[in-house]
């Protein structure tokens, strides 16, 4: 581990110019891009699509297919970056589920990987060139567009197609492979779908990390006003990356090399730790482990109640033997592991085929109880219960989502997966933005719009 000296040091060259950090000094992983044989295929950076011809094509060439739902969805595209050039892409699955991007004119192309079980690179005509800093441009998305994705980056960022059992599939960019193709760029997304209803949800994530500052906003027909989720500020991943160093710094646990630079020094992401795991599967193996014991100790001595925000209520729990136990549940939760815990979908927290409802609703909340470490605080017994202000307060505890939500300009935009588990009727934490009745989907790049613009960040 690092000296207090050579971090601090390092903390303070971070804060005057990122750039500078050197490859020596830095405590941060670094991005190393190789080729598409470093490239590793994942159901997370995979979009499965069906099958529509064996050469790349644009929508004129489905005359004789099925053709894809009507749509007309404007979506503006706000450059308020202050590096280099801007580049976006939008990707997703038409109504027959093949995989499609929306050219900058608004026309369709449709990639094809030509029967290739290696991936082949998508063509550059995909790219939609962003004006300069303080200008827009609107791209009409002309058709239903589900798993959907805009995507951000400063220069061009890559992506595959690939053969797979269906037909053709996406092989999007991946934050946590240090050698793929895009490792060195910086880059973000938003999460789109937009239904053969035409309605529209976009989403704002940092589940599984935080690159490029995005924000939205949404209008609407219906006179219910403009929604907005600001997301983080303009400096957020800087200051991030200063407080995982220090973090690491504290209790040695590898919080600084979940933020990754590229060659020149220059934070461009700072990972989930559950996805760091794809680096150093080990890191955080034994981090919640005292923790858990403490917590298993407690309820076998006294109740844990978890409050199911459904039509069952208030259930009462107890560790026996092994296994905490949920009035009504269908069975029993072991102890998490530190990578059950960062995922809240493996393990105890994984729902399977006949899991009861009072299960499926126990799942999130401890998960979110343990994620937030408030379990043994005062008022910890009852989940959710306590206040947003007692989350991340004793250790051990997300860090990453505590500093998350600390450089969130409105505490919106998840930062693990149940962060919408929350006491009845407030503290909304989702960054989504809906509706049946949509006007227009903006989107601000590098930093979010001057709130003075908006008067609320209400969704839905």
């Amino acid at each position: 581990m690092r000296t207090f000296t050579i971090l601090t040091a390092l903390i303070g060259a971070v804060s005057a110019a990122p750039s500078l950090i050197s490859r020596a000094a830095t405590p941060f992983s670094v991005a190393s891009p190789g080729d598409v044989h470093d490239i590793t295929l994942t159901a997370n950076n995979t979009l499965n699509g069906t099958y529509h011809s064996p050469a790349t094509s644009d929508a004129n060439k489905f005359a004789n297919q099925a053709q894809p739902k009507p749509g007309h969805l404007p979506i503006k595209l706000v450059n308020s970056f202050g590096g280099g050039h801007v580049n976006a892409y939008i990707s997703g699955l038409d109504s027959e589920n093949r995989v499609v991007f929306i050219k900058g004119d608004g026309s369709l192309l449709y990639p094809s990987s030509g029967g290739s079980s290696t991936p082949v690179p998508v063509s550059d005509a995909v790219k939609i060139p962003l004006p300069a800093k303080g200008k827009s441009i609107t791209i009409t998305v002309p058709i239903v567009l589900t798993s959907a994705r805009i995507y951000f980056a400063e220069g061009t960022l890559p992506f595959f197609i690939v053969k797979i059992p269906t037909g053709d599939g996406l092989v999007q960019p991946s934050p946590a492979n240090l050698k793929d193709p895009s490792a060195g760029v910086n880059w973000g997304f938003v999460e789109v779908s937009y239904t053969e209803g035409k309605s529209v949800y976009a989403n704002i994530s940092y589940v599984d990390f935080v690159g490029m500052i995005l924000s939205m906003t949404l209008s609407v027909k219906d006179g219910s006003g403009t929604q907005i989720t600001r997301g983080l500020h303009s400096y957020a991943l800087k200051e991030i990356c200063q407080a995982l160093a220090q973090q690491t710094h504290k209790d040695g646990f590898p919080w600084a090399s979940t933020c990754i630079t590229n060659s020149h020094g220059t934070p461009i992401r700072a990972l989930a730790p559950g996805d760091y795991g794809a680096i150093k599967p080990a890191a955080f193996q034994h981090y919640w482990t005292p923790y858990v014991d403490k917590v298993w100790q407690h309820y076998t001595k006294s109740a844990l109640t978890i409050n199911t925000q459904t039509a069952a209520g208030k259930v009462k729990c107890h560790v026996k033997g092994d296994k905490l136990y949920c009035d009504g549940d269908n069975r029993g939760y072991s102890k998490p592991s530190a990578n059950d815990i960062w995922g809240c979908n493996s393990g105890p927290f994984a729902i399977q085929a006949g899991d009861n409802d009072i299960h499926k609703a126990v799942v999130p909340r401890l998960c979110a109880a343990f994620v937030r470490s408030t379990l043994l605080i005062p008022g910890g017994d009852v989940q959710p219960g306590v206040s947003r202000s007692k989350y991340y307060k004793v250790g051990p505890t997300n860090h990453y989502s505590r500093l998350v939500h600390k450089f969130e300009v409105d505490g919106r935009g998840y930062a693990f997966p149940y962060d919408d588990v929350n006491p009845d009727g407030n503290e909304n934490a989702s960054g989504t933005l809906a509706s049946g009745a949509p006007d227009k989907l903006t989107v601000y790049v590098g930093a979010p719009p001057p709130s003075k613009f908006f008067k609320s960040g209400k969704s839905g």
